[in-house]
């Protein structure tokens, strides 16, 4: 069994709903299973056009190979209606393999450690929250690359809409 990391983002549509239901589709699959989910947060887009994203990460761990996930990420990517117009196009949803166990990766179609993991803050803030001393292979603890990325505006998200009630049904302040 293997570690890994996904980056789960989304700007087009209900972008909150679609790294939700991300999650539970990436829990559905047989041979994946969730180890830790981040926090979700609002990211403004890098190198792109369009709205905020929505991000988080999830930690899992599986029996299948990084090639294997990797086409797995893309079924569910384009089960979301994800198009590829263009280089960082909005998007209904993106999955990102962010790290596979220390393995190194650089083929044609797939590159882990993720080639822009120490760049974004809407992947190192999600990872080192899940992880604090996680060491990214071949570039040393995520958390030392975070003063690197404070420039980029990312604020957590809290997914409960809920106020806190008081007995009887009256807000409380």
């Amino acid at each position: 069994m293997t570690l890994a990391f996904i980056g789960i983002g989304a700007n087009l549509g209900d972008p909150r709903q679609a790294v939700k239901d991300a999650i539970v589709c990436l829990a559905q699959q047989v041979g994946i299973t969730i180890v830790a989910k981040s926090s979700f947060y609002r990211t403004a887009p890098i190198d792109a056009t369009g709205g905020d994203y929505f991000n988080a990460v999830v930690k899992i761990e599986t029996p299948f190979t990084a090639s294997q996930i990797l086409r797995i990420c893309h079924h569910i990517e384009d089960q979301f209606g994800r198009e590829r117009p263009f280089r960082n196009a909005p998007r209904t949803l993106d999955l990102d393999l962010l790290l596979f166990g220390a393995e190194s990766i650089n083929t044609e179609v797939l590159t882990v450690p993720h080639p822009r993991i120490a760049e974004r803050a809407f992947v190192l803030v999600p990872l080192v929250e899940l992880e604090p001393e996680l060491e990214i292979p071949g570039l040393g603890r995520a958390a030392e690359f975070l003063p690197n990325v404070q420039s980029q505006r990312i604020e957590k998200f809290s997914s409960c809409k809920c106020s806190r009630m008081q007995e009887g049904g009256a807000k409380l302040a």
